[in-house]
């Protein structure tokens, strides 16, 4: 292939992406101008603060790697802490078993997804 068609096949990316960077900006501003206002009372955006807004909703909830939610990166890291977990447990006792799982129910997770702890009874309220 010759140096001209890497050339035109490479300046043609880059219009694409200026393109949909460019529809994306409009999309986010137009959307924002139609129902912030009318909803919560606030100004309408210029094509540059929504280009702004979206590169910071990008850093802020999806970051800059390859595939948005995290991708193989992702799936990798999961992977890892699974296997971690699964040779820790083989290495224990049922009954140690179930006592991490309980202290896992009871202290890991959004405070409103927690079991409450288990209160060993005491001899008068076993009466």
């Amino acid at each position: 292939m010759n140096r001209s068609f890497w050339l035109l096949r490479g300046l043609k990316f880059v219009l694409l992406v200026a393109l949909f960077i460019a529809l994306a900006g409009f999309v986010v501003m137009s959307l924002w101008n139609w129902l912030m206002p009318a909803i919560f009372g606030l100004p309408l955006l210029s094509f540059g603060q929504s280009l702004g807004l979206l590169i910071l909703s990008r850093i802020l909830f999806g970051g800059f790697h390859k595939g948005g939610g995290g991708g193989a990166w992702k799936a990798r890291a999961q992977e890892h802490w699974r296997n971690k977990m699964e040779n820790r447990m083989q290495g224990m006792t049922e009954e140690e078993r179930e006592k991490f799982r309980q202290k896992m129910r009871t202290s890991c997770g959004p405070p409103w997804m927690r079991m409450p702890a288990e209160q060993p009874q005491s001899a008068s309220q076993a009466q």
